[in-house]
């Protein structure tokens, strides 16, 4: 299904899910979309349900930036999905809004390689989401790769910093940190599982909820 009602010139987008504020997924404090849909089905994908594009959550542009600036502590936001590259053009819209408020961070994460979206200007806002971006960690998960550090899923994708807001941030060496969030009866992990995380997490949440 391709959505596209368009809210105020923009499309409205269509989300997978949200966080207020974590410190998993960046340095600071951050508020974090993900996007539904994603066109890649890369294997031991940590987000399978968020791959297929269907309805999810749809929410304009200025609704989203204002929910994920709810808490005033926030430095910086993280976009991640799905691809958020599908969804450039309300994304783009959601940070320049927010950095009216605020000057916050950006870190986004694609599948798609930076050359190859700088070579196809003509995906919808695209080009436009780059240029708001301070950090973008690209190219697929490759689970064989998987070499448990940082904030790179796999030793193949690449940490381009595309301003230096956020240069001297080690992206690559950094000891991984999830946070496990309890929503509606349900545990929602943030943040890049360390190696072996997802197989433990049912032994290790099912004492702490039935206490």
């Amino acid at each position: 299904m391709t959505i596209t009602p368009i809210v105020g010139g923009y499309p409205v987008l269509n989300i997978a899910h949200l966080t207020r504020a974590t410190r998993a997924l960046g340095p600071g404090l951050r508020a974090v979309v993900w996007v539904q849909g994603c066109p890649f089905n890369c294997k031991g994908c940590v987000a399978q349900g968020w791959i297929e594009e269907r309805e999810n959550i749809l929410v304009s542009p200025d609704d989203l930036a204002h929910e994920l600036l709810s808490d005033s502590r926030i430095t910086g936001f993280t976009f991640s999905g799905g691809e958020p590259m599908l969804k450039a053009e309300g994304l783009a819209e959601v940070i320049k809004i927010g950095r009216k408020v605020k000057d916050l961070s950006l870190i986004v994460y694609t599948g798609f390689r930076l050359e190859y979206l700088q070579s196809h200007s003509e995906i919808p806002g695209v080009i436009s989401l780059l240029s708001e971006t301070d950090v973008l960690i690209d190219g697929k998960y490759i689970q064989e790769l998987n070499d448990n550090r940082g904030l790179r899923g796999s030793s193949n994708q690449n940490i381009h910093f595309l301003s230096n807001r956020l240069k001297g941030y080690d992206f690559t060496q950094s000891p991984r940190k999830v946070e496990v969030n309890l929503e509606d009866g349900s545990a929602f992990v943030i943040g890049v599982p360390p190696t072996g995380f997802p197989s433990r997490i049912r032994e290790l949440l099912i004492p702490k909820i039935s206490v």
